[in-house]
């Protein structure tokens, strides 16, 4: 079973795995625009006009909108960084470093990660599987970067010691 695994893993393309995460932001981008012309809309309708000094229902969607703005802005960044970022092949025995795809061991349990520039936290599915995009200054990302396969470190997390293993690096 094990061989089974690792190969699905490393035949893992990281092309389609970029094709992939900028798809996600894209979907989150599409949602998001919406959102911020529904609220461009609630602020300047005419029901959105104050009635009295206390009347803040315009002010309020239009700080809203200009929040999902800046947001849609930061996606769109995201989605060029992406599809410009030249992806690394790591050879065996070479440290993790940006655009590594990590196998990782925790406490028995194997998740697979995708060293990205930024947008931690998202998650695709690739080839059947599940990646996360971390990045390298988050705190998992700063405890695997230079690490190499095989490695193993230990972590209290919420109370309890948690037992990490770099399973394999591509």
């Amino acid at each position: 079973m094990r061989f089974s695994i690792e190969y699905s893993f490393v035949s893992m393309n990281k092309k389609k795995l970029l094709e992939r995460i900028v798809g996600s932001l894209g979907e989150s981008l599409a949602v998001l625009e919406k959102a911020a012309r529904a609220s461009h809309e609630e602020a300047t309708h005419e029901s959105s006009k104050a009635e009295s000094k206390y009347d803040t229902r315009g002010l309020e969607a239009a700080y809203l909108a200009g929040g999902q703005a800046r947001q849609a802005k930061d996606i769109i960044d995201s989605i060029k960084l992406y599809q410009a970022l030249a992806v690394k092949s790591f050879a065996a025995g070479e440290a993790i470093g940006l655009t590594a795809l990590v196998e990782l061991d925790v406490d028995g349990v194997q998740s697979t990660y995708f060293i990205g520039p930024k947008n931690g936290g998202l998650e695709v599915e690739c080839q059947h599987k599940e990646v996360t995009v971390i990045t390298p200054q988050s705190p998992l990302g700063q405890n695997l970067v230079g690490k190499k396969a095989g490695q193993s470190w230990t972590a209290k997390l919420g109370g309890t010691t948690v037992k990490y293993r770099v399973v394999s690096v591509h």
